[in-house]
């Protein structure tokens, strides 16, 4: 199953957090899960990389990163329109809300207000 881990985990990670460090150790070892990231979330990181920051492209390159088309764009948009009165979720949120919807998986997000507990995506802290 595909884990699709949100930005906030992986910049925790880049920042050193030590749990962040071991939850995404435990899901790569872990036979059930196989790591990604959506493209909003890996963009989220690397805009905002310093000129001395390569290594963060190397720990990025073990995520696979989904791109999107104009159907998850779409779709993204329906959902946006739905949950961000409630949930507050922003654009970023509800096109990986999107990907994993049609590919498949768990968003794993420290951000659990974002998405509803309606949807069938599982979101989990560490």
């Amino acid at each position: 199953m595909r884990a699709y881990i949100d930005s906030d985990i992986l910049i925790w990670h880049l920042r050193g957090k030590r749990k962040a460090m071991n939850f995404l150790r435990r899901l790569r070892d872990e036979d059930e899960y196989e790591l990604w990231t959506g493209v909003m979330q890996r963009a989220e990181v690397v805009y905002v990389m310093r000129p001395d920051e390569e290594e963060t492209l190397l720990f990025l390159s073990q995520l696979k990163t989904e791109p999107v088309d104009q159907r998850c764009i779409d779709d993204a948009a329906s959902l946006y329109r739905k949950w961000h009165p409630s949930h507050g979720i922003d654009i970023n949120d509800a096109i990986l809300a999107a990907t994993v919807i049609q590919t498949g998986g768990r968003i794993f997000s420290l951000n659990k207000k974002h998405y509803p507990t309606q949807v069938v995506l599982a979101t989990k802290a560490w």
